[in-house]
């Protein structure tokens, strides 16, 4: 299993991620979470599509995809702790 920092992306129904190292972009799938709650986390967070999420991943390659296992939101931008 592979772990990864960088962005998850969400809008017109894909979710994709953006490595913070490379800025190689793929589409993600969420092994372990429902799509339609995923999708409602992403927009309760954002509040509009296409908006970057922080986050660290726990994934296996397939392909030209990312299966996700596991994710932490890291940081929301605008969203600082004082």
């Amino acid at each position: 299993m592979n772990t990864s920092s960088g962005w998850w992306i969400y809008g017109e129904g894909l979710h994709l991620y953006k490595d913070e190292i490379s800025l190689e972009e793929n589409i993600i799938y969420f092994l372990n979470e429902d799509s339609l709650e995923l999708i409602e986390l992403y927009m309760s967070v954002t509040e509009m599509e296409y908006f970057p999420l922080e986050v660290d991943i726990k994934f296996e390659n397939k392909k030209d995809s990312l299966l996700v296992h596991d994710f932490d939101i890291t940081y929301i931008q605008g969203c600082d702790e004082q």
